[in-house]
């Protein structure tokens, strides 16, 4: 089913800030890059209860996040302005009606770290425990579980994918071999990613130009098991090829080398669609 998501840009830079919402739901997402924060002067509408996610990078090669609840946006960010170096824009999430109250907002940073955790793509190390979740009444859980759902969906649609846990069964598989590695992964929208259980070469020949890299991300995706160095959670890659690189640990053609069970290439599949 489609949906129809609104993007109204406040000041009309496609980099700047965001009012984003789905028709007839009342979630209402705020993009606002961290230059934008004096824009908090004129909007009375973000001195309310607030789910809300920090976005940025550090030194590591995930991304990170900072997951949190707020009676009152602006109050709330004066401390992360001065405290948190690591962050670029903030995801500010109200109800369009103003119902929701800080036993709502705790909830939903409950559920937000919870599933966080679960896909394990942005390094969250601010977030050091997970909230206990608050007393709600069962519809209003409900209620917030649907709020939540949407969250999730409109974090997705600004490129976010800090909650894009995907359904492994709903995925035409590929896999690939060589210099020890044994992995497997899929393909869709988002680019291909790299299996959990997947074995990868322990090194990586002196032509791959991006090899420490490669270093990296296997040491902030991967742990030893039975001597072999496997990935501890998925890894989603911009392209097929830049998925292969990773997992044999040399230059090669994404396309051809990740094969499905019949072995039919990803070359076969998704580039001959149109014929």
């Amino acid at each position: 089913m489609g949906k129809t998501v609104t993007t109204y840009l406040i000041d009309g830079d496609p980099k700047g800030t965001q009012y984003v919402f789905i028709s007839n739901k009342i979630c209402q997402m705020f993009v606002i890059p961290r230059a934008n924060l004096s824009i908090l002067n004129e909007r009375t509408d973000l001195q309310t209860p607030a789910f809300y996610i920090l976005l940025g990078e550090d030194e590591n090669t995930k991304p990170k996040a900072y997951i949190g609840e707020t009676e009152n946006f602006k109050e709330r960010v004066k401390d992360h302005d001065s405290k948190k170096e690591f962050w670029q824009k903030a995801l500010i999430f109200i109800s369009k009606d103003a119902a929701m109250t800080k036993a709502d907002v705790q909830y939903l940073e409950h559920r937000a770290i919870q599933e966080a955790r679960k896909t394990n793509a942005f390094v969250l190390d601010e977030n050091k425990q997970t909230p206990k979740a608050p007393n709600l009444p069962e519809y209003q859980k409900d209620s917030m579980d649907e709020f939540f759902e949407d969250i999730k969906f409109l974090t997705s649609f600004t490129g976010c994918t800090i909650f894009d846990l995907i359904e492994i069964k709903e995925q035409h598989l590929f896999y690939t071999k060589g210099r020890g590695c044994d992995a497997k992964g899929f393909y869709n929208s988002s680019g291909f990613t790299v299996m959990k259980g997947s074995v990868l070469a322990k090194n990586s020949v002196p032509s791959l130009h991006w090899q420490e890299k490669r270093s990296k991300l296997m040491a902030e995706y991967t742990s030893s098991v039975n001597g072999n160095i496997t990935m501890a959670s998925d890894k989603t890659f911009s392209s097929p090829s830049t998925a292969a690189d990773f997992c044999i640990g040399s230059s090669n053609n994404g396309w051809l080398v990740w094969k499905d069970d019949d072995g039919r290439t990803l070359d076969s599949i998704y580039r001959k669609q149109l014929e």
